[in-house]
C-alpha cells in the first residue's frame, strides 16, 4: 500500500476507465485514507470512520468498474451487491446482514487461496509421493510400508530403483494418460431442504456443518487419470499444509480494516418523505442496512464481525428520486457525493480502442484464436462511436453497454462464419460498417429492440 498514493491509483484505474476524472479522485483518497489510519496510533485508529461514497451516474458510464479494480488493486475482499435485493426483516428477501456473511466468506476464500499458492512446492512434492504410491504400491517389508525395513538391502534398493525411474517418467510426462486408484472423501451429505426466508441464509450451510460433524467421513474410491489425480492429490496436500485458523483470522481481519461493499440500484430503495405505497419498505430497507453502514457487530459462522471500517461504496443513477431524498441518518454516513457523466461520442472512440482491455483488443484476440487477423481503420472506429451515441441518445441511454450490442451485430458474420475462414486478414472499415448497421439504425423500431 506504501506505494499507492492517489495519484498511482488514479494512473492504475486509467488503464481500464475512460475519463470519470472527479470518481476516480475520490475513490483514490478513500483508499489512501486507509493506510493513513493504520499508521495513526492505536487509540486514535478506531475513531477515524472510513468515509463512505456515493456514485451518481446513469447506467454503464464505470461506476461498477472503478469501485471493482479499485479492490483489486487494494487486494481488499470485494463485494457487489444490489440494494433492491434487501427487504425489511419479515418481508420475502435477503436479510441486510447476509453481505457481512457473504463478504466473510470471500475474504476466507482469498486468505485460502494465498496461503495454499505459498505451500505449493511443498504439496507438489508430498503429492508426487502419493502419487508414486499409487503407480508402484510398496511392497510387504519395505520402508514405505511399514515404516521400518524387513527386507534385505538388495531388495531395498531395487525397490528404490524402480521407484525413481517411475519419478522419472513422471516428471517427463510419459504417465499422464494412465489410470490410478485413489481414495477421496465422499461429500454427498443427506438432502434436508430449507424454507429460507429473511436471516435464514446461513441455516443450511450450518446444518451442513453440524451435520458432517454427527455422521462419520466416508470415503470412496474413484479412477482418474495421473493428470487430474496429480491436481486432487496436492489439493489434499495443501490442504493439510495450511492453519486453517490462522486463515479464518486472517479473513476476518481483512474484512473489517479493508472490505469493500459495492452497494448498486441504491436509488430504488430511495423513497420520498410522506408518500405511500412501496416507498414505505424502500425507508424500512435504508432503516435496516443504517446499522451495517454505521457499525455493527455481525454473527457469521467464522465469529463475529465488525463492520465499522468496511468502506461502502453506493452507486445508483438517481433518475427520479435525488441521494437528499435518502433518510437523513443515511445520508450522513456517505459524505462523499460524485458525478459521473454520460458518456460522448469522443468517449466511446477512447473505450473503444484505448484501455487494457478495450473491446476490439477483445475481439481481435477471440477471432485471431481461429486463425483470422482482424483491423479496425480509424474511420471506422469514428462511425462506431457515431452510431452508439446516436441509439443511446434516440433510444435508452446505457453508456458503454451499448457498444457491446453494436460489436456483436457488426462482427456477427464473421464470428460465424471464423472457422471456415482460417487465414485471413479482415479489414474493418468505413463502408462495411454502414451495410451492416445503417438499416438498423435508421428504423428506429428496430434498433429499439436489436441495438
Amino acid at each position: 500500500m506504501d506505494e499507492l498514493t492517489p495519484r498511482a491509483i488514479v494512473e492504475e484505474l486509467d488503464k481500464y476507465i475512460v475519463g470519470q476524472a472527479e470518481a476516480k479522485r475520490a475513490v483514490a483518497v478513500a483508499l489512501r485514507n486507509r493506510w493513513r489510519r493504520q499508521q495513526l496510533p492505536p487509540e486514535l485508529r478506531d475513531e477515524v470512520a472510513p468515509k463512505n461514497i456515493i456514485m451518481i451516474g446513469p447506467t454503464g458510464v464505470g461506476k461498477t468498474e472503478i469501485a471493482r479494480r479499485l479492490a483489486a488493486l487494494a487486494h481488499s475482499p470485494f463485494l457487489k451487491i444490489e440494494a433492491s435485493k434487501f427487504t425489511e426483516v419479515g418481508y420475502v428477501g435477503r436479510d441486510v446482514e447476509s453481505m457481512i456473511r457473504d463478504l466473510t466468506e470471500l475474504a476466507k476464500n482469498m486468505v485460502q487461496h494465498e496461503e495454499m499458492e505459498l505451500v505449493q512446492a511443498r504439496a507438489a512434492e508430498l503429492a508426487e509421493e502419493r502419487l508414486l504410491d499409487l503407480l508402484l504400491p510398496p511392497p510387504p517389508g519395505t520402508q514405505q510400508d511399514t515404516g521400518y525395513a524387513t527386507l534385505d538391502d538388495l531388495g531395498e534398493q531395487h525397490y528404490q530403483k524402480t521407484r525413481e525411474k517411475f519419478r522419472q517418467y513422471l516428471h517427463d510426462g510419459q504417465l499422464e494418460d494412465r489410470f490410478v486408484e485413489l481414495e477421496v472423501q465422499d461429500r454427498n451429505t443427506p438432502m434436508i431442504e430449507v424454507i429460507s426466508g429473511s436471516g435464514m441464509e446461513d441455516m443450511d450451510i450450518n446444518i451442513k456443518d453440524m451435520l458432517g460433524n454427527i455422521f462419520p467421513q466416508r470415503k470412496k474410491h474413484r479412477k482418474a487419470k495421473v493428470s487430474e489425480a496429480r491436481t486432487m492429490l496436492m489439493q489434499e496436500e495443501s490442504q493439510k499444509l495450511i492453519d486453517l485458523d490462522n486463515v479464518i483470522k486472517e479473513a476476518v481481519r481483512r474484512v473489517e480494516q479493508s472490505g469493500i461493499i459495492f452497494l448498486d440500484e441504491i436509488d430504488k430503495i430511495t423513497g420520498r418523505e410522506g408518500t405511500t405505497g412501496p416507498d414505505v419498505s424502500r425507508e424500512g430497507v435504508q432503516r435496516d442496512l443504517l446499522p451495517i453502514v454505521e457499525g455493527s457487530t455481525v454473527n457469521t459462522k467464522y465469529g463475529m464481525v465488525k463492520t465499522d471500517h468496511i468502506l461502502f461504496i453506493a452507486a445508483g443513477a438517481f433518475h427520479v428520486a435525488k441521494p437528499s431524498d435518502l433518510i437523513p441518518e443515511m445520508q450522513g454516513r456517505f459524505p462523499i457525493r460524485v458525478e459521473l457523466q454520460a458518456l460522448e461520442q469522443a468517449d466511446f472512440v477512447r473505450i473503444l480502442g484505448e484501455p487494457q482491455n478495450a473491446l476490439l483488443k477483445q475481439y481481435k484476440a477471440l477471432l485471431a484464436t481461429e486463425g483470422i487477423d482482424l483491423a479496425f481503420t480509424e474511420d471506422a472506429i469514428e462511425d462506431l462511436a457515431e452510431i452508439a451515441e446516436r441509439v443511446n441518445r434516440q433510444t435508452e441511454n446505457i453508456g458503454a453497454r451499448r457498444l457491446h450490442t453494436i460489436l456483436e451485430r457488426l462482427l456477427d458474420d464473421i464470428s460465424f462464419s471464423a472457422p471456415e475462414r482460417s487465414g485471413e486478414s479482415i479489414t474493418i472499415d468505413c463502408a462495411y460498417v454502414h451495410e451492416r448497421l445503417d438499416d438498423i439504425v435508421k428504423s428506429e423500431d428496430l434498433s429499439h429492440f436489436i441495438l
